[in-house]
């Protein structure tokens, strides 16, 4: 998928079908993730995948909408240890995720956490690592074709500020 096509026409979508998804696609979700940049290389994330039931249940509980986590076919959790812009750096391999997933014509949500203190249980975090988002994938319940629009027009049909409200040009 053309990349410009694939940042016009993602949306965040949390009607998704609880089947698994096949290794070798979580894989390369994974991977995506991996390859991101950060701050002097740093790479201060590591990606944990529930995989129980109860285990999912549990990381469910710690975010603002648990439907999101119970009824995904995959759910990945980012942690991220060390000083400096390491938000910044997990958001950078959730985009990258999230865009990966949509070039596998999945559905996707990121997903905020609620109880930073029941994630960390849920994640077995260890103490000099935050959890800092939950992604949610799946199959998505009501498919939608990237392609039927251009990207421009993907663009335009968006909910979202005008160019003109979030770019400011100084001389």
């Amino acid at each position: 998928m053309d990349l410009l096509l694939a940042i016009a026409s993602r949306r965040d979508e949390r009607g998704t079908l609880r089947d698994p998804l096949p290794n070798e696609i979580v894989l390369r979700l994974l991977d995506a993730g991996r390859l991101s940049g950060s701050s002097k290389n740093g790479q201060p994330w590591v990606f944990v995948v529930p995989d129980s039931r109860a285990r999912i249940e549990e990381l469910a509980t710690a975010v603002f909408v648990p439907d999101n986590v119970l009824n995904a076919g995959l759910v990945v959790a980012i942690l991220v240890a060390g000083k400096g812009p390491v938000s910044f750096d997990a958001g950078r391999a959730a985009q990258s995720i999230l865009l990966a997933a949509w070039a596998e014509g999945l559905a996707s949500c990121p997903n905020g956490i609620a109880d930073i203190d029941a994630a960390r249980r849920a994640l077995e975090a260890s103490e000099d690592e935050t959890p800092v988002i939950v992604l949610s994938f799946g199959l998505p319940a009501k498919p939608r074709d990237p392609t039927a629009r251009s990207a421009a027009e993907w663009s335009e049909r968006a909910n979202r500020k005008t160019i003109e409200e979030v770019v400011r040009w100084l001389e």
